[in-house]
C-alpha cells in the first residue's frame, strides 16, 4: 500500500476474494472515497511516482504503466525482459532491471527511448571475483533489511544505484550518461544498509564495519559524491539502525534512529541532529512519515511511528513531535485497541491497517475480501522470571482444566524474530497444534526484539547459553500459573535460528526438552550468512571456540532430534517432511530414520 505526495489517491494490491491469489491493483480516491480497479491480475508489486499518478508494474517480463487518475494500463516497450520497475518522481522515465546474459543491468526507458544506464557482463576479477550486478541488493544487505538496489532523486535527473560484486559500491548515474562514485571508506565499512533519497536534501546512507559494531550515517554530495558524516552509531555488541531512518525533516534535521543506554535509560529512540525526539519509554521498531500537526508550526510535521511502549507484545501507532517546544519528547499513540498495527502515511494522510484518515476525518475502511481465519485462538500471555520475559500458553480449543498436557515449545525462527504477539494471525498454526493435543508455548527470551536494547543484545558470543536458559527458567515458572503443563513431555520445534536452538534444547537440555524437530537449522555457524553469524558471534577468526560451541557437528548421537532440510553426523535427517509427519515424531509416533 502507498499513499501519493498530494494526498489524493491510496493504492494498493488485492485479489477479488478468498480463493483468488492473484492480486489486483486498485485506487482510492480520497476525495471522494471511492475505490477503483486500475489493472487486474497478476500484479505481484507496483512502483509509484511522486504524487501517485503514474505506477509501473512487470508481468512476465513485460513492462506496463498504469496511469492512475484515468484508471488506464499501457504496455511500454523494452529491449529487454523488465524486473522491478520504478517510475521517476515526476512519472516521465521508468527505470528498471534487466537480467539478460546473467549479469543485472539498470535500464532506463522513456521519451528518449529504452537505453542501458548502467552494466557490465563477467566477473569482477580486479575485486577477487563475484559476478558484477547493477542495481540490486547483496544478501548481507537483505538481511539488514535493505531489499531496494537503485533510487530515483526527487527531480528525477539521477539515480543512485549499488554495484555489487565481492564489494558493494554506489554511484550517482545521470540520465545523459555522466556518473560519479560515491566516496566512503568501503574498506572499513563495507556493509550498506540503509539508503533514502526522497525528501529535501541529498541521499543519505548508512554504513557498517563488517563486525557491525560501528556504523556512520552519511549525507552524499549529488554533485560529486562525495560524503559528510551526520552521526555514528556505536555498540559494543551490534548496532542496529531503526527502520525508515536516516530521513530529513521538512525543516532540514536529519532523522536518525539510534539507542539511549546510559543515565539510567535503556531505549530504542529517534534524534534530530542529536536532539531527542522520543521519549525513553517508546521502543521505537519503524519511522513510517510525516503528517501535518494540527494547529502546530509549519515546517514541524508530526512523525508516524509504529513500536511498543509497554507491553512487547503490541506493536502501536504513535504521532511523535518533531518541534522541540516546552515540554520535551512527546508520542501520542493513535492505536487504541491492543493488537499488531501497521501505517502508511504521506501527503496528509495515514493509512492505520486498512482505515484512511486524512487530518482528524476517516474517510474509508479499505474493502477486505479475506475469509475469516480459521481459528480463534487465545493465547494467555505472560511476563515471567525475575528477566520479565515474554510468554504465552495456547490450550486446545476447549481444554478443561484439570488434565496434564505435553507442552510444545514453538521457537519459530528463534531469536531476533518475536513469537509472543498479539496478533490473531500468528498463532493460527499453533492453534492447529494445540488441537492435536499440546499446550502451544512460546517464550521471548533475551536476544529478541521488543523489550530493550540490553534485552535484545546480551546474547552476544553466548546465544546458546543465554537462550537455553531463559527457556528452561521460563517453562518452569510458566508451571505455577499453568499447573496443566506436564513438562515431563516437552517437545520443541524451530526454522532457521530457531531450528538451531531447538536442537540444542534436546542436544544440551535433555532433562528438560524431551524431543525436537528441526527445519533447515543452521548446523555450523561459520556456513550461516556472515550478517547473522558475525553479529551473534564475533569474527570467526578470533572466535574459534565460540563458533564451536554454538556448532551441532560434534553432537552425541540421538533417536529424540529430527533434522529437515539439513543435515548433521549422527543426527537424523529427511530432506522434507509434512506438518503430519512432524506431529507424528514429536507424538512419538513416527521415526526420526528416512
Amino acid at each position: 500500500m502507498t499513499v501519493g505526495a498530494d494526498g489524493r489517491r491510496v493504492v494498493f494490491l488485492r485479489s477479488a476474494g478468498p480463493e483468488d491469489p492473484i492480486s489486483s491493483l486498485w485506487v482510492l480516491n480520497v476525495a471522494t472515497a471511492t475505490e477503483s480497479l486500475v489493472a487486474a491480475g497478476p500484479v505481484d508489486s507496483y512502483a509509484i511516482d511522486r504524487d501517485a499518478c503514474v505506477a509501473a508494474f512487470a508481468r512476465e517480463g513485460r513492462l506496463f504503466r498504469a496511469d492512475l487518475p484515468r484508471g488506464t494500463v499501457a504496455e511500454v516497450p523494452t529491449g529487454e525482459p523488465a524486473e522491478d520497475p520504478r517510475p521517476d518522481p515526476g512519472g516521465i522515465n521508468i527505470g528498471y532491471i534487466s537480467r539478460v546474459g546473467g549479469s543485472p543491468s539498470l535500464r532506463v526507458v522513456g521519451p528518449d527511448g529504452d537505453r542501458l544506464l548502467a552494466g557490465e557482463s563477467g566477473n569482477a576479477w580486479r575485486e577477487r571475483g563475484g559476478a558484477i550486478g547493477w542495481g540490486l541488493a547483496d544478501e548481507p544487505a537483505r538481511r539488514f533489511g535493505r531489499d531496494r538496489g537503485w533510487w530515483w532523486a526527487p527531480d528525477g535527473s539521477q539515480i543512485l544505484a549499488a554495484r555489487t560484486a565481492a564489494t558493494t559500491s554506489l554511484h550517482l548515474l545521470d540520465l545523459d550518461f555522466g556518473w560519479v562514485d560515491v566516496h566512503w571508506d568501503r574498506e572499513t565499512y563495507p556493509h550498506v544498509v540503509g539508503v533514502r533519497w526522497a525528501d529535501g536534501g541529498g541521499p543519505l546512507i548508512t554504513v557498517l564495519r563488517r563486525m557491525q559494531q560501528h556504523g556512520l550515517v552519511l549525507a552524499v554530495d549529488p554533485r560529486t559524491g562525495e560524503t559528510q558524516v551526520h552521526a555514528e552509531l556505536a555498540d559494543a555488541r551490534w548496532v542496529e539502525p531503526v527502520a525508515g531512518t536516516p530521513r530529513h525533516l521538512p525543516d532540514g534535521r536529519v532523522l536518525v534512529g539510534g539507542e539511549l543506554a546510559h543515565d539510567g535509560f535503556d531505549a530504542r529512540c529517534l534524534f534530530a541532529d542529536g536532539s531527542l525526539l522520543t521519549p525513553p519509554n517508546l521502543y521505537v521498531r519503524r519511522v513510517v512519515g510525516t503528517v501535518p500537526r494540527p494547529g502546530g508550526p509549519s515546517g514541524f510535521p508530526d512523525l508516524i511511528v509504529e513500536g511498543t511502549d509497554d507491553d512487547p507484545a503490541v506493536q502501536s501507532v504513535f504521532r511523535v513531535r518533531t518541534s522541540l517546544g516546552g515540554g520535551g519528547a512527546e508520542a501520542r499513540k493513535i492505536t487504541e485497541a491492543p493488537g499488531w498495527h501497521h501505517a502508511v502515511a504521506d501527503g496528509g494522510v495515514l493509512v492505520i491497517d486498512d482505515v484512511v484518515w486524512r487530518g482528524e476525518a476517516r474517510v474509508a475502511a479499505l474493502g477486505n475480501q479475506s475469509a475469516p481465519l480459521p481459528y480463534s485462538p487465545k493465547p494467555v500471555f505472560e511476563r515471567v522470571t525475575d528477566r520479565r520475559l515474554p510468554a504465552a500458553v495456547l490450550y486446545p480449543d476447549g481444554f478443561v482444566a484439570g488434565a496434564k498436557l505435553p507442552v510444545l515449545l514453538a521457537l519459530g525462527e528463534g531469536p531476533g524474530r518475536q513469537q509472543v504477539v498479539n496478533d490473531r494471525k500468528a498463532w493460527q498454526e499453533r492453534q492447529w497444534w494445540a488441537d492435536a493435543g499440546f499446550a502451544v508455548v512460546s517464550i521471548d527470551g533475551r536476544g529478541t526484539p521488543g523489550v530493550a536494547p540490553s534485552f535484545e543484545k546480551v546474547v552476544h558470543r553466548r546465544l546458546v547459553d543465554v537462550a537455553l536458559s531463559d527457556l528452561t527458567d521460563a517453562l518452569q515458572a510458566l508451571l505455577g500459573k499453568h499447573p496443566d503443563l506436564d513438562l515431563t513431555s516437552v517437545s520443541v520445534r524451530g526454522t532457521g535460528v530457531g531450528g538451531w536452538l531447538a536442537a540444542m534444547a534436546v542436544l544440551r537440555r535433555p532433562e528438560t526438552f524431551h524431543r525436537a524437530v528441526a527445519r533447515h537449522p543452521i548446523v555450523d555457524w561459520r556456513d550461516a550468512p556472515p550478517a547473522v553469524a558475525e553479529r551473534y558471534l564475533g569474527d570467526p577468526r578470533d572466535s574459534a571456540d565460540v563458533y564451536s560451541h554454538h556448532s551441532l557437528l560434534d553432537a552425541d548421537p540421538t533417536d529424540a532430534l529430527l533434522l529437515i532440510g539439513a543435515a548433521a553426523p549422527g543426527l537424523p535427517s529427511a530432506e522434507s517432511a509434512t506438518l503430519d509427519e512432524e506431529l507424528a515424531f514429536l507424538q512419538g509416533r513416527g521415526t526420526a530414520a528416512r
